[in-house]
């Protein structure tokens, strides 16, 4: 998608969204920032959960004049007390959360032989352990209400050779299964749950890290499509997936990618 077609990019509109209240995970920039976006556009009541306060600050201040102005709360989300604190407090402001987007996560690289145990954890902490405790947090209430939508974001990466990704990886993976296990758990109960997989999006992190022009040319060259998948094509999968038309759709990985296999 060229820079023009990112500006004349349009959401569809899902009046259901309206007033839902969605809690995002990593809310503050990146793929997390335009899924605020992208919510309180619809009228949802966004809380966005993120560690870096000055991306999120500005980003809740940009949205203030949104119909529900999305709320930032700073949450560290690899330490389970504040996570718990933090969901309880949600709970007695909002009565509930009736959306849940577990998108916050990590991509460094590192080499295997300088994985120690202490890093090992910390990467699957800030990558797959905090949605499983996320979603454990908010399933009280939507069992209640027989109703609600969870999204766990995983990652192309997995599903093609990557050089250094080992952990974060490892993290993507372990994220379908859970996907999987938990729609079967709640399905009874109303409740839908799915993994969305982008493939190599162009946010401003990968741009400023890896996204250079012979990597962009690589990627380009390995999807069907050849245009770059945009922060808005990943915000606009959520949407219908979190949304009414979608209530269908449960225990699947839906892939936003362009046809990425690899190059």
């Amino acid at each position: 998608m060229s820079d023009s077609n990112q500006q004349d990019f349009v959401y569809a509109s899902y009046p259901d969204l309206k007033g839902k209240r969605v809690v995002i995970t990593g809310g503050g920039s990146g793929i997390g920032g335009e899924l605020t976006t992208a919510f309180a556009g619809q009228g949802a009541h966004v809380v966005f959960l993120d560690i870096a306060e000055e991306a999120s600050r500005e980003l809740e201040k940009t949205l203030g004049g949104a119909p529900i102005a999305p709320r930032f709360v700073k949450c560290d989300l690899t330490n389970l007390d504040e996570l718990q604190a933090v969901f309880a407090r949600i709970q007695e402001e909002l009565g509930g959360v009736d959306i849940l987007l577990n998108n916050a996560a990590n991509d460094d690289r590192h080499d295997i032989e300088d994985v120690t145990p202490s890093y090992w954890d910390s990467r699957i902490n800030v990558n797959l352990r905090h949605m499983f405790f996320c979603t454990q947090a908010v399933l009280p209430g939507m069992k209640e209400r027989r109703q609600g939508a969870i999204l766990n974001f995983g990652s192309i990466s997995w599903h093609l050779p990557h050089h250094r990704l080992h952990l974060y990886m490892t993290s993507k993976a372990g994220i379908e299964g859970m996907t999987r296990a938990l729609a079967r758990d709640v399905g009874e109960f109303g409740i839908r749950a799915n993994t969305v997989i982008p493939g190599a999006v162009r946010t401003p992190r990968q741009q400023a890290l890896w996204h250079n022009p012979e990597e962009e040319a690589r990627i380009l060259a390995g999807q069907c499509l050849p245009e770059r998948v945009e922060m808005q094509d990943v915000a606009a999968l959520a949407l219908f997936l979190a949304s009414n038309n979608a209530r269908h759709c449960s225990g699947r990985e839906y892939f936003v990618d362009a046809g990425f296999y690899g190059a």
